[in-house]
């Protein structure tokens, strides 16, 4: 009797299947959160309250922001910053000249000069000139002139070129640096490094691992719907075969 209980009452057997599945779902659950909580801890979100960067950012748009030091700030990135005389709250605009640089507008042809060397700047709304404003500046030493994409509609260092500091802002005045526009969905979308910065001195910065977390945030969540619908389907398929054989045993009894 006691035998009888044992073969009936035992532990289900584990087949390379449910190992398998289950390592899925442990390795799914490692990526899926690890990549949330790094991503957490090197992005913040903001949203840009005006159309100074159109067309790269519109008007609230969801942006995600690499947190980083202004020592790791390059010509032609996108930065979020604060500055008091700018009016202390959190603005999105682009690099254009660093410490030293002597930045002109504008050439014949309308164009942006960085220590002579004439910017293409492809991120500009189509016809649109490098500058209304003519200026000509040397920026201070540690500190950065910035520009709006949207240079008609934005107020951003041409207007400053009268302040002590001809419209620069401090390095340690940066927050983060934009790596992508994240919501509206149809906005989503990759803020990358443009060439034109690349022959000057420092080049260009580097992506972030803004890739890599997503990469690792899908595969865990594929990883663990994966492994998770093993077990129904195995289910599944060992009642379909009991139904199948139950049938043949009724025909066969008939017969």
């Amino acid at each position: 009797m006691s035998g009888a209980q044992g073969v009936g009452g035992g532990t289900p057997r584990r087949t390379p299947g449910s190992v398998l599945s289950g390592l899925a779902v442990a390795v799914g659950c490692v990526l899926f959160l690890g990549g949330f909580v790094w991503g957490a801890v090197l992005y913040k979100p903001y949203t840009v309250p005006t159309d100074s960067m159109a067309p790269t950012i519109g008007k609230g748009d969801r942006v995600l922001a690499q947190r980083i030091d202004g020592g790791e700030v390059r010509r032609g990135d996108v930065v979020v910053f604060r500055d008091n005389v700018w009016g202390d709250l959190p603005m999105v605009k682009r690099v254009i000249g660093d410490g030293g640089d002597r930045v002109e507008c504008c050439d014949k042809q309308g164009r942006l000069r960085v220590n002579g060397k004439v910017l293409d700047e492809p991120y500009l709304r189509k016809g649109e000139q490098a500058s209304s404003t003519v200026f000509s500046t040397t920026v201070p030493k540690d500190r950065l002139f910035l520009l709006g994409d949207h240079r008609s509609d934005s107020l951003d260092s041409r207007v400053h070129l009268t302040d002590e500091a001809g419209g620069a802002v401090e390095r340690g005045a940066v927050d983060a640096r934009v790596d992508a526009t994240a919501w509206p969905l149809g906005s989503w979308g990759t803020v990358g490094r443009p060439d034109a910065f690349k022959a000057l001195p420092g080049g260009i910065s580097e992506p972030g691992p803004l890739g890599p977390i997503l990469i690792a945030i899908i595969v865990g969540a594929v990883l663990i719907l994966g492994g998770a619908a093993h077990g129904p389907y195995v289910r599944r398929r060992a009642g379909g075969a009991r139904q199948g054989q139950t049938a043949k045993g009724k025909v066969a009894a008939s017969g």
